[in-house]
């Protein structure tokens, strides 16, 4: 098994607690684990990209080459578009539908999202509307792992217990807002699924 992990967004939308938490959940199935560090300008705003890799064997390179990740998962739609050509053939693309404005010559959102739905295999999720009804929008980042987890060579319970640990030390309401937020993702990414598989 390989599987590796495009993981994109802007700084400060938690793109390194994504990582943290589909590496934890990966380890704890048995699987090794390589991770670039991040790159840009996370605290300013800046793009921020990740690689993330994993396997049943060993792991020679941090970085995932072109053309051959199984996932790229992004917390930004432009930030998406931006990596798909790391994707592989029958790829997944999984997005966050709502823009970070963060420089000024941002192409109009519906030529942006009309690019994503070009991808054959993409998810394009609601995720600070899913995080704010679940209680906070800061757990978008969560609604966007449960959201890719159908998609993951792990169980959901793996993720789960991934998310209880990390977020622990800050309390029960936390951990209880963030799995919240996990369930409202992985709940969107299901009826994506069970749509087309309908079509």
């Amino acid at each position: 098994m390989k599987y590796d992990i495009i993981l994109c967004g802007v700084g400060g939308q938690g793109v390194l607690s994504l990582a943290a938490i589909i590496a934890s959940a990966a380890v704890r199935q048995g699987y090794k684990v390589r991770q670039s560090e991040v790159h840009g300008m996370s605290q300013r705003g800046g793009a921020v990209v990740a690689h993330l890799r994993l396997s049943d064997s060993d792991i020679f390179s941090d970085l995932i080459p072109i053309g051959t990740a199984s996932m790229v998962l992004s917390m930004e739609p432009l930030e998406s578009l931006r990596y798909v050509s790391w994707l592989k053939e029958g790829g997944m693309l999984v997005t966050a539908a709502e823009p970070f404005n963060n420089i000024t010559n941002y192409p109009p959102l519906d030529d942006v999202l009309s690019a994503v739905r070009r991808i054959p295999r993409h998810l394009l999720v609601p995720a600070a509307d899913l995080a704010r009804k679940a209680g906070s929008v800061r757990s978008s980042n969560m609604v966007m792992i449960g959201a890719a987890s159908a998609d993951l060579p792990f169980s959901a319970d793996m993720l789960i217990a991934s998310i209880e640990e990390m977020f622990a030390a800050k309390g029960d309401s936390m951990v209880a807002l963030n799995k919240a937020a996990f369930a409202s993702g992985s709940e969107a990414g299901r009826e994506v699924y069970a749509g087309r598989e309908a079509e």
